[in-house]
């Protein structure tokens, strides 16, 4: 049954995009009994939704309080925000970790190659601290596909680290260096080298050890650190199983099966479409996701990320919604 979706998920292209879209829309509505109920209290037909601007966006929180389930199943894995004291952790239940496999391997080798080829190394404390961790999941397979033995994570090994990376660009090899903001600002300010063969990566995120920073702060902290001219990020949340990524200045590009929209703060209801005589082609307000990948859960979904989309489809994060509670894997303030 899985591998039928996922034949259609990781084939779409622009074309085909918003009638498999639709048709992941009509299966989740029949199949998935809180998005049904949802849409129904909407008050919304679904036999009208005709275009991708008519799908309604399941609100992410849902994923801290609900079962948010496409059929009924035993789950492969199930992965768990980490959350804030005082507040629920979001669970994603997943029925075929395959698919979530596919989806962030086939991504990461659309924009930066082979996975073998790269020695990956992962500086994601906070995340190794708990369980659940879909980002631990996503770079523990990428070690495991890499080519290199130097591959691996790292605590608070940072001498070692160090000793690793200057062997590592000695021998001109190609590196990602994927950390959560807060470990890598904290290495950056420990050991200071030049990064000429590594890729560094932010995945955002203070988890409450450091003082929040704007995104260009970070940047610039780490491309003087390391000499470089560009910081890679990492879009990805617990309630998603794909990924976007930004090869510098926190523009995003999402894979084939991924489509970011902005919807009115004001009208959350309503999506936001570029008027054909307008000169602006850029769209502001809060992001929704469609995640086809998504297809055991919900591909809709309505995130408390506040920023734009440009006429190219990618975007940019530029902080939260007001009164939405701060999550564990919380992206930069712009």
């Amino acid at each position: 049954m899985s591998g039928k979706w996922n034949h259609k998920i990781f084939g779409v292209n622009e074309a085909t995009f918003p009638s498999l879209a639709l048709e992941i829309f009509r299966f989740q509505h029949a199949n998935n009994p809180v998005y049904n109920a949802y849409v129904t209290a909407l008050g919304i037909d679904a036999r009208n939704v005709s275009s991708l601007f008519d799908i309604p966006f399941l609100p992410i929180r849902f994923f801290k309080t609900h079962t948010i389930s496409t059929t009924s199943f035993t789950p492969d894995v199930t992965f768990e925000s980490s959350g804030t004291t005082g507040f629920n952790t979001s669970r994603h239940f997943v029925y075929d970790k395959q698919v979530y496999e596919d989806s962030f391997t086939k991504c990461f080798e659309h924009f930066y190659g082979p996975v073998k080829e790269w020695c990956v190394i992962g500086l994601l404390p906070s995340y190794l601290e708990r369980q659940g961790s879909s980002l631990v999941y996503m770079v523990n397979d990428m070690i495991n596909k890499s080519g290199y033995r130097e591959s691996g994570f790292y605590l608070d090994e940072f001498e070692t680290l160090k000793k690793v990376l200057m062997m590592l660009e000695e021998k001109r090899r190609k590196t990602l260096l994927i950390g959560v903001t807060f470990a890598l600002l904290d290495f950056a300010e420990r050991y200071a080298l030049p990064l000429s063969k590594t890729i560094v990566m932010e995945t955002g995120g203070m988890k409450g050890r450091r003082k929040e920073m704007t995104r260009e702060e970070v940047h610039d902290k780490l491309k003087k650190a390391f000499q470089i001219s560009q910081v890679h990020s990492e879009y990805g949340m617990t309630e998603l199983l794909s990924q976007a990524y930004s090869k510098g200045n926190g523009k995003f590009e999402c894979p084939a099966w991924m489509k970011v929209l902005v919807r009115d703060e004001d009208d959350p209801l309503t999506i936001r479409v570029e008027e054909s005589n307008s000169n602006n082609k850029e769209l502001t307000g809060v992001l929704n996701v469609i995640d086809l990948a998504n297809i055991w859960s919900c591909s809709f979904i309505a995130t408390d990320d506040v920023g734009k989309v440009f006429e190219d489809g990618t975007f940019e994060v530029q902080g939260r919604m007001d009164d939405s509670d701060i999550r564990g894997c919380n992206l930069l303030i712009a």
